[in-house]
């Protein structure tokens, strides 16, 4: 693999960090800012919206913009996002921080996928998406604990600052690595894709597919506690056990998606409503729970290249728009699955109930896949 997906995997891996390292630091945030803990919380609301917002309006913005400069410029913006988080002295500044940050996220993902796929031949294009996000998936397993702790010890600023560091190294990744690649054919042939009905079928697949996992994840913690019976100290055990099987499913699903891309995306669709029903009974079981949560992680994480190498392949001829728009799609499910998942709760059926919305969600995903294998050719641009 060229090394220009390592320097694509390292801005992955500080992006990763800075979304997700701020659950960790909530309370120390807040009492630093004298804010309250939910108000603490919409820092992480803002950043997944800014999210949904940046992913298509960069990267449209941007659609002039040749790859590798526009990579460079998302990291700047990275880079200038958390500088302002690590000398933040209050709470609108902290939010400002996380905004700019996050406007970069989708765009970075969405341009970067097809930057990763244009390095290889076409047989290995799946695993080079997966390697990139494997900077993602590491940032889960080993940047937001060591972010965490770092924040704990020195002050959260610390934490940002070290970010903002590892922006730098990201940054000069690119300039160094990534080879000069060309600017798409414009906003016009970006947004033309979007007439072809395999580009939404796709979409609707990533938004019911990875809303599926973060139905059932956002809940792990109550989950374990309160059914399984684990300590509050073990879910950060049981969180690290859920990022290996992320790393895992990474590479099996990049490497099925070569093989044969939606046979294999069937598959693990239906693996991961399999996984999600099982979970209601095994979530009463220690051993058996925290097993399905590996499990999890490797079902969840391996729809991901597959899911981006659809839409690269049906919105192929003017890919960046469709390939950031997909990035949304899977913020949106995040959202929209950890919503319908905490309405199961609220509605009185017990904290196992997020997984039976959950394996409900992974089989839809499956259905609108089938719909879309139905459509084999894109529609030409005009």
């Amino acid at each position: 693999m060229p090394l220009a997906l390592v320097a694509l995997a390292l801005g992955a891996f500080g992006i990763g960090t800075t979304e997700f390292v701020i659950v960790g630091l909530l309370p120390q945030v807040a009492g630093d800012l004298h804010v309250s803990i939910p108000s603490a919380g919409l820092l992480v609301s803002g950043y997944a919206l800014s999210v949904v917002v940046g992913a298509p309006l960069i990267t449209a913005l941007g659609s002039r913009v040749p790859r590798k400069r526009l990579l460079v410029g998302l990291m700047v913006l990275f880079i200038l996002g958390n500088l302002l988080c690590a000398v933040a002295d209050s709470y609108p500044l902290l939010m400002a921080g996380r905004v700019v940050a996050a406007l970069c996220h989708g765009a970075f993902f969405g341009v970067g996928a097809v930057v990763a796929a244009g390095l290889v031949a076409p047989d290995r294009q799946a695993r080079a998406i997966a390697l990139m996000f494997t900077g993602l998936t590491v940032a889960n397993v080993l940047g937001v604990p060591v972010g965490t702790a770092l924040g704990q010890g020195f002050g959260w600023r610390s934490t940002f600052w070290a970010v903002t560091l590892l922006g730098v190294v990201g940054l000069l990744g690119i300039l160094l690595l990534v080879p000069p690649q060309p600017a798409s054919d414009g906003l016009r042939g970006e947004l033309a894709v979007f007439r072809r009905p395999g580009v939404w079928l796709a979409l609707g697949t990533t938004a019911l597919g990875f809303g599926a996992v973060f139905a059932s994840f956002t809940y792990i913690a109550p989950m374990m506690t309160e059914v399984a019976g684990f300590s509050p100290g073990a879910v950060t055990w049981l969180l690290v056990l859920f990022g290996v099987g992320l790393c895992v499913g990474n590479v099996v699903g990049g490497r099925a998606a070569d093989r044969s891309l939606m046979p294999s995306l069937y598959a693990i669709l239906a693996v991961l409503a399999v996984v999600l029903a099982v979970f209601v009974v095994t979530a009463h079981s220690q051993v058996l729970g925290a097993v399905t949560i590996g499990l999890l992680g490797v079902a969840g994480f391996a729809t991901v290249a597959p899911l981006q190498s659809r839409v690269l392949q049906q919105a192929e001829g003017a890919p960046a728009l469709a390939s950031a728009a997909n990035i949304a799609a899977f913020n949106l499910g995040n959202a929209a699955g950890a919503w319908l998942g905490g309405a199961a709760i609220d509605a009185g059926f017990g904290y196992t109930a997020p997984n039976w919305v959950a394996a409900l969600m992974a089989v839809a995903a499956l259905g609108v896949a089938v719909a879309s294998g139905r459509v084999r050719t894109p529609v030409p641009l005009r």
